[in-house]
């Protein structure tokens, strides 16, 4: 068994998800704060691989990131970076892809709370950046958590994107989904149980400790 499909998975999966808490942070608190017509086409933008066929979404960043043209060719010539057929390709890829999973929980919590926390917050002298860290943060700990489990399992489950913008190279882009297809092909079906086996161990304990956090968050003291 090569195992090396899995490391390359949970290392996809760990990038992936520290890259949307940084990026999904502001985005939701900045998409959490009123409404507007522009607002509303970002967030609309930003759900789109919700609905999107993978393989469609792969399809358009492929033809964007190819060397040949566009940005793909200009990233080429002026940075010598080559999203496609490469580990970054699939890292820009997941986040893109993953990104509505770790923006729906954690801009839902934001607008579920009361504003008298940021006014009075406010009223103390502290920022929009310090009340936003120090205080709004602190109250949506099980959105965050959950946002974040969300996004990792969600990445290590990717096919479709991975597959057009990544190709299947050995130790470069060949994840684990990519693994049990070609297993399932060759007619191994020892090798695709194994590795679907772990993927699903795997996602079960992350969703399972994610229910049973949130349960003991969210129990009244009553109880």
């Amino acid at each position: 068994m090569d195992f090396n499909p899995i490391w390359l998975t949970l290392k996809l999966a760990c990038i992936t998800t520290l890259l949307l808490l940084v990026i999904g942070l502001p985005v939701a608190w900045w998409l959490s704060k009123g409404r507007s017509f522009f607002k509303i086409i970002i967030e609309a933008i930003v759900t789109m691989p919700l609905v999107l066929p993978p393989s469609v979404l792969g399809f358009y960043l492929l033809l964007a990131f190819s060397p040949q043209h566009g940005a793909g060719k200009w990233l080429q010539q002026t940075f010598n970076i080559q999203f496609v057929f490469s580990f970054q390709g699939l890292v820009l890829a997941s986040v893109i892809y993953s990104m509505p999973f770790m923006l729906g929980p954690i801009k839902s919590a934001l607008q579920q709370l009361p504003v008298s926390l940021s006014q009075a917050s406010y009223s103390l002298g502290k920022s929009r950046w310090q009340t936003f860290i120090r205080v709004l943060l602190p109250n949506i700990k099980p959105s965050l958590l959950t946002a974040a489990v969300l996004t990792f399992a969600h990445t290590l489950g990717e096919f479709g994107v991975v597959l057009m913008i990544g190709g299947n190279i050995p130790n470069v882009t060949r994840v684990a989904s990519i693994a049990v297809y070609d297993a399932v092909e060759q007619m191994d079906y020892h090798a695709a149980n194994v590795y679907s086996f772990i993927l699903f161990a795997i996602t079960f304990v992350l969703v399972t400790g994610v229910f049973i956090f949130n349960k003991y968050q969210l129990k009244s003291p009553l109880e």
